[in-house]
């Protein structure tokens, strides 16, 4: 088979576009609030009371008519007590204050409180020094939010803050969606696990528990098949243990060489392929397609080419499974501190340092050599610059596209 050349390669949009069309929001599921932060709302999340309830005061103080305050100070007859969790139950009369705390009920006939700042405490009168406007200090009933309310909308990851919001609105259980479950499986004689005893031609995997902790922020459950040795049966095999997940990622085996075996293995147990090498790099023999009901990203196996292709197709996968969209957009602009010369027919990821400039821009800076093997740039990457096929050359301070790691 003649690989096709680089200017007959599937542009990375158009990729991205049918890998994102294989997927729809999974399935909702009902969890306890307090295990609901970071997960994926599924439903409107509606008040099931009002906050507050009734009118409470906002200080500590003494609740008053504002109409006893003609002239000052004023002189007020304490005749009881309102706490937060009870309150004062008769009416407030002319000349007459409640001694009051914050979140507490106010008495039927006041209509402001004023701060303990400004009185000065007898035994069983108060004096005011500074008067008050009606409604000073009191939260009126419903001024966060009234019962049926939509406080939450679906589509949104829920934060710390939408946990306290759900918890005030009496919500004590919440729909969610479903995490992805994602299968990862490496390919390669060559590749053994950290820690495990290297041969002379081996090198350690790092690509499964790379796009582990990435499935993992994301938002899904990343489910490790091992890794398949160079055959037939090994491949096919562990394979098979994707089975009932919602994507498998392979990692290597999916270029042109005698042992990239992902293709033609996998294609008599069943693939079929959506598309097989896109116009970038690192990344040019990603492949997509389908496995029976299970989706399959094929990733290269080198490191840095594994983890940009789960950045840009991976993750926004599991957005898309989760239902919010792309709510993790990293994209962002910036000045260059370097020249760069023309580019091919291959949309360009470089990572790059980034730092302010004196005029407090962005300036970013990719690394001298931006080989796909090297995984300590990678790490010390803050963003990768984006170069559109046939870039022009550019000069350093001239804008550019990049994604924020």
């Amino acid at each position: 088979m003649t690989a096709p050349r680089d200017s007959d390669l599937l542009p990375v949009a158009e990729a991205r576009a049918r890998v994102l069309a294989a997927f729809r929001p999974l399935p909702p599921e009902v969890v306890g609030i307090a295990a609901a932060a970071g997960r994926a709302l599924a439903e409107d999340v509606a008040a099931r009371v009002t906050q507050p309830p009734i009118a409470v005061s906002s200080m500590d103080g003494y609740a008053v008519r504002a109409a006893d305050f003609a002239t000052l100070p004023a002189r007020l007859r304490v005749v009881g007590e309102a706490a937060a969790g009870g309150g004062h139950a008769g009416r407030l009369g002319p000349g007459e204050a409640v001694r009051i705390f914050t979140g507490a009920p106010v008495p039927e006939g006041a209509d402001a409180v004023v701060m303990q700042e400004n009185t000065e405490a007898g035994n069983e009168a108060v004096t005011v020094l500074a008067g008050v406007a009606v409604g000073a200090n009191i939260r009126p009933a419903g001024l966060d939010f009234t019962a049926g309310t939509v406080g939450l909308r679906a589509g949104r990851r829920l934060t710390p803050r939408d946990i306290g919001l759900a918890a005030t609105m009496n919500v004590p259980w919440l729909a969610v969606r479903r995490r992805p479950r994602i299968a990862l499986l490496a390919t390669g004689d060559e590749v053994v696990r950290p820690g495990d005893p290297l041969g002379p031609s081996q090198i350690v995997s790092s690509n499964t528990l790379a796009l582990a902790a990435l499935v993992g922020e994301a938002g899904g459950e990343a489910i490790d098949l091992g890794i398949a040795a160079d055959d037939e049966a090994s491949l096919k095999r562990l394979a098979a243990g994707a089975a009932g997940c919602d994507l498998l990622v392979t990692t290597g085996g999916v270029s042109v060489g005698d042992r990239d075996l992902v293709r033609s293995v996998l294609g008599e147990a069943g693939l079929v392929i959506d598309f097989w090498r896109i116009a970038m790099r690192p990344g040019k023999p990603l492949l997509f397609g389908r496995i029976g009901a299970t989706p399959l990203l094929g990733v290269p196996g080198n490191p840095v080419s594994a983890l940009v292709c789960g950045l840009l197709f991976l993750e926004p996968a599991i957005l898309r499974m989760l239902g919010l969209g792309d709510e993790r957009r990293r994209w962002a602009r910036a000045r260059l501190g370097r020249d760069l010369p023309a580019n091919d027919a291959r949309e360009d990821y470089l990572r790059a340092r980034l730092a302010r400039d004196d005029e407090g821009h962005w300036r970013v800076t990719p690394f001298d050599r931006q080989d796909s093997a090297m995984v300590s740039t990678l790490a010390a990457a803050a963003c990768l610059v984006v170069r559109p096929p046939f870039a022009a050359p550019a000069a350093a301070g001239d804008w550019v596209d990049i994604l924020r790691l």
